[in-house]
């Protein structure tokens, strides 16, 4: 080979890697910090509140979505970690209650529009209830651009807790499915959640990911347990209750279940999960 043609061959291979360097990755989290009730006793909401903005600073998430978040709590969080803002309204559409509160840092991510709807039969309706569930139920979305210029959907939301809630939770799934139908195709979206209900064996998660693909399952690294629930004790025999899911043009790097405590004791009653995405992915 001349030398002409060995420096073109060098600049071919050079070219192969830019994407790799050109990468832009994306860190998000879904986490339920537990509302602030007194029944929690040592683990009321005032005795962890450092701790957990120490975990979401620990692991750095680009954006995340809360569930049980009351506004004192978002306050305190960006008081604490400013490097974030949030939005959201309460699920009885004031700030009375829990919010769906989408947390993201400016310095990373330009907010392009926002808004709300509940899992209702009304979903336009603040604090509109249907199928007999307990609560209002409701997803607060974000639509973002990276510094890349990438742009995305994120909704957030927190499916019905009880029990007897297992048809409200199947048509919440529909709601949402309905709702993602109508976004402009091939705009990435990626959806945070307390689902209440089991990943792989149940009607919800059928439903969504119909559509959307779950980071835990196609991420090519995963770390911690599976099960997202630990009732303060740290215990991670439960169901994978908290999903992320998505679809469009991003590619999961890795997926964990975020067991971080200090001396036992921990942030919240559920574990925190977080999903690494590749946002040059086609």
């Amino acid at each position: 080979m001349n030398k002409k043609r060995r420096h073109f061959a060098i600049l071919l291979v050079g070219l192969a890697h830019l994407p790799a360097l050109w990468a832009e990755q994306l860190k998000v989290m879904s986490f339920n910090v537990r509302l602030p009730s007194k029944s929690d006793g040592e683990n009321h909401w005032d005795k962890r509140r450092d701790l957990l903005v120490r975990t979401i600073q620990k692991y750095d998430p680009d954006v995340f979505g809360t569930q049980e978040l009351f506004h004192e709590q978002g306050q305190y969080i960006v008081a604490k970690a400013p490097e974030y803002k949030w939005f959201g309204v309460s699920r009885r559409g004031n700030q009375t209650d829990e919010h769906m509160g989408v947390f993201y840092k400016p310095s990373k991510l330009t907010l392009l529009n926002s808004g709300n709807f509940w899992l209702s039969e009304t979903p336009e309706v603040p604090g509109s209830m249907s199928w007999d569930v307990s609560l209002p139920r409701m997803v607060t979305w974000g639509l973002f651009q990276t510094a890349g210029g990438k742009k995305f959907y994120l909704y957030n939301t927190h499916f019905p807790h009880r029990r007897e809630d297992a048809e409200a939770r199947t048509n919440c799934a529909r709601v949402i499915a309905k709702r993602i139908g109508s976004l402009p195709i091939g705009t990435p979206l990626i959806v945070t959640g307390d689902f209440n209900t089991a990943a792989e064996s149940s009607e919800p998660y059928a439903i969504l990911t119909s559509d959307l693909k779950d980071a835990w399952r196609t991420a090519p690294a995963t770390s911690g347990p599976t099960g997202t629930f630990n009732g303060f004790t740290g215990r991670d025999t439960g169901p994978r209750i908290d999903w992320i899911l998505y679809r469009g043009g991003v590619q999961p790097v890795s997926a964990e279940t975020i067991t971080y405590n200090e001396s036992g004791r921990y942030p919240s009653d559920h574990f925190p999960v977080m999903a690494v995405f590749d946002l040059s992915a086609r």
